[in-house]
């Protein structure tokens, strides 16, 4: 077994444990660091599979900036100690419990098949996640709708940095004026 097969699947049982924690811890902010601990085990298994800039994004981005948004929600919410949970089973627990029987039954059919399937990894695919592949195509194919988007975010920070500035320019000289 490669090298780069050995990782990927420790990152994908990491990936799976942390997604799971995520979703079962009660605490908001420990759900929120698992969180953070599977996009980074996501960026991970993107550098496995040649995609560096991708894996690059991913950090940036969600490990990143998104997280720091949903911690500092979590934050702000102000969350108190909840009620207990009802305890006993209910429709609700019913009904879970089949879905989750029935994903585990789904999960074990795809792993006993997976070695019938025939992967092929063609040239186009090995090379999609690489900075000089993804520039050709932005700069390419894809000219006008990147200036498109580009001069859209422009005018959005412009946009927002004048509506801010009025506020201060109102607020720093109305009251001199208004003395006089």
């Amino acid at each position: 077994m490669a090298l780069t097969t050995i990782f990927f699947l420790i990152l994908s049982v990491v990936a799976i444990g942390t997604a799971i924690g995520t979703v079962a811890s009660r605490h908001p902010v420990v759900s929120a660091m698992n969180l953070v601990l599977h996009f980074l085990m996501l960026a991970g298994l993107y550098l496995t599979l040649n995609a560096e800039f991708i894996a690059v994004l991913q950090i940036l981005v969600y490990a990143g900036a998104i997280m720091v948004l949903v911690v500092f929600v979590i934050l702000l919410l102000n969350l108190g100690k909840e009620d207990s949970l009802e305890t006993g089973f209910t429709a609700r627990k019913g009904v879970a419990m089949t879905f989750g029987a029935a994903f585990v039954i789904q999960i074990l059919i795809l792993f006993t098949s997976a070695g019938s399937f025939t992967h092929e990894i063609t040239d186009k695919s090995v090379n999609v996640g690489q900075v000089k592949n993804l520039g050709y195509i932005l700069f390419t194919k894809y000219l006008f709708p990147f200036e498109y988007i580009a001069l859209l975010l422009l005018v959005a920070v412009v946009g927002a940095l004048l509506l801010g500035k009025k506020k201060l320019f109102l607020e720093r000289d109305l009251p001199e004026k208004s003395l006089k």
